[in-house]
C-alpha cells in the first residue's frame, strides 16, 4: 500500500465568502444568501481537491464558523450563538504577531451543540465522487467554555463534561452515520497548554494531562475498527499566518500526545527548525498497540502559512527520511495545519484570500505527487 495522505480539514475561504459573514453579521443579508455563498465555496473546494487528486476530500470547513466553534454558533463575531452561552469568554490563543481568538462563555446547563458536523458531511457527499472526511472539535478545547475557577450556579463542572463528552462522540458517529470515512479531532491547543503565557490564564493550569484525559473518554467509546478511523491533529496554531505555540518545545506534547487512542495523528512538522527530531520522538512514543489499533503517524510536509510552494521532491525526501525512525506502515504525508481555520482570515503573508486558495492547491499537489515519489523510493 502506498503512503496514505489526508489533508487536515480547512482551505482558504475565498473573500467573496468573507465578505458574506461580514454583510450577515451586520444585518445586511440573510440567513439563506449566507448559505449560498457558503455552498458555492463548498462546491468549489471539493471540486478543485478531486482535481488534484487528493483522495479523500472534504468541504474546506467552508460553512463553519471556525474549526472550534461550529458546534455553538453560526459566526465567528457570535451572530447566532448557541443557547446558554455569552459571547465574553476567556481567550483561547493569543499568536504571535498580537491578534487573539476569543471563546464564548458558559452561562447555563444543559450544553448541547447547536450543529453537528455531520450536516457538513451529508451535503458534501452530496458533491463528492470520492470519500469524504470531516473534522471535528475536541472535547478539551470546548471544555474551557466553563469558568476556570468556581462552579455555575446549578450545573456543576462534572455534569458539564458529560454533557460535552455525549455531545462530542454523536458529533463523531453521526459523521460516520453520513458517509465520512475517516474522522479527525483537532487538538491544537495541546501544545498551547504547556505555553504558560500569563495574558492567558488557562496555559497556567498544566491542563495537558487533563485535556488527554477527557479526550479519552471519548475515544474509548469507540471500538479500535472505529478508531482506526479517528485521527488526532496537532499544530501550534495557523490563523492570519500566524502561530501561538511554536516555541513550547515539542517533547512536552509528543510524549503525551501517543497516550490518546486514536488510529492516526496529523502531526505538524514541515515548519519545524528540527524535523528529523519529531521524526525520531513521533517514532519513539507512537504506539504499534493502542488498545488494539496501531497509530500511524501522517507526518506534516506541507506549511500553509508560507506562500512559497513546496516542491514534491522536497516532500519525498522528508517522508524517506521520517522512515527512518517510524515503521513504514505507519507513516503518512499531511499538511501542518488547516489552510484556514476560522472563517475570517484575510492571509496576510499570502495578499488575499482568493490566491492563498490558489496556493493550497499547489501545495497539495506537491503532497500527493512527493508521497507518491516517496512510497516507490521506499517499496511501498
Amino acid at each position: 500500500m502506498p503512503i496514505p495522505t489526508e489533508l487536515v480539514g480547512s482551505l482558504p475561504r475565498p473573500m467573496k465568502l468573507q465578505e458574506a459573514y461580514e454583510a450577515y453579521d451586520q444585518g445586511d443579508i440573510t440567513w439563506d444568501q449566507l448559505k449560498e455563498e457558503q455552498d458555492a465555496a463548498a462546491r468549489d473546494s471539493i471540486e478543485r481537491l478531486e482535481a488534484t487528486g487528493e483522495p479523500i476530500v472534504t468541504d474546506g470547513e467552508q460553512r463553519e464558523s471556525s474549526f472550534a466553534t461550529y458546534p455553538i454558533t453560526d459566526t465567528l463575531a457570535g451572530t447566532g450563538l448557541a443557547d446558554n452561552l455569552a459571547g465574553d469568554g476567556q481567550f483561547f490563543a493569543i499568536f504571535d504577531d498580537g491578534h487573539h481568538r476569543q471563546l464564548p462563555r458558559l452561562t447555563g446547563g444543559p450544553f448541547r451543540y447547536k450543529t453537528f458536523a455531520s450536516e457538513f458531511v451529508e451535503q458534501n457527499r452530496a458533491i463528492a465522487t470520492k470519500p469524504v472526511k470531516q473534522a471535528v472539535i475536541a472535547p478539551s478545547m470546548l471544555m474551557l467554555l466553563y469558568p476556570l475557577e468556581g462552579e455555575i450556579q446549578g450545573y456543576s463542572r462534572d455534569q458539564f463534561l458529560d454533557d460535552l463528552c455525549d455531545e462530542v462522540e454523536k458529533d463523531i458517529r453521526q459523521c460516520f452515520d453520513a458517509g465520512a470515512v475517516r474522522v479527525s479531532i483537532d487538538f491544537t491547543e495541546g501544545r498551547l497548554a504547556n505555553k504558560n503565557d500569563s495574558r492567558n490564564p488557562w496555559t497556567n493550569k498544566d491542563m495537558l494531562d487533563e485535556f488527554i484525559a477527557l479526550n479519552n473518554r471519548v475515544i474509548d467509546r469507540f471500538s479500535p475498527e472505529e478508531r482506526a478511523n479517528i485521527g488526532i491533529h496537532t499544530c501550534p496554531g495557523g490563523d492570519c499566518d500566524s502561530v501561538h505555540s511554536k516555541e513550547v518545545p515539542y517533547e512536552k506534547l509528543l510524549s503525551k500526545m501517543f497516550d490518546l487512542n486514536a488510529g492516526y495523528f496529523l502531526i505538524q512538522c514541515s515548519s519545524e527548525e528540527d524535523k528529523e527530531e519529531v521524526y525520531r520522538l513521533c517514532g519513539r512514543y507512537s504506539r504499534e498497540d493502542a488498545n488494539g489499533v496501531a497509530q500511524v503517524c501522517f507526518m506534516g510536509v506541507i506549511n500553509p502559512l508560507s506562500p512559497e510552494v513546496e516542491t514534491a521532491a522536497q516532500v519525498a525526501d522528508d517522508l524517506v527520511l521520517a522512515a527512518q525512525y517510524i515503521p513504514k506502515e505507519r507513516l503518512g504525508a499531511t499538511d501542518d495545519c488547516g489552510f484556514s481555520p476560522f472563517s475570517r482570515d484575510v492571509k496576510p503573508s499570502h495578499a488575499s484570500p482568493d490566491f492563498a486558495r490558489d496556493v493550497a492547491m499547489e501545495k497539495i499537489q506537491a503532497r500527493l505527487e512527493g508521497a507518491r515519489l516517496a512510497s516507490d523510493r521506499l517499496g511501498v
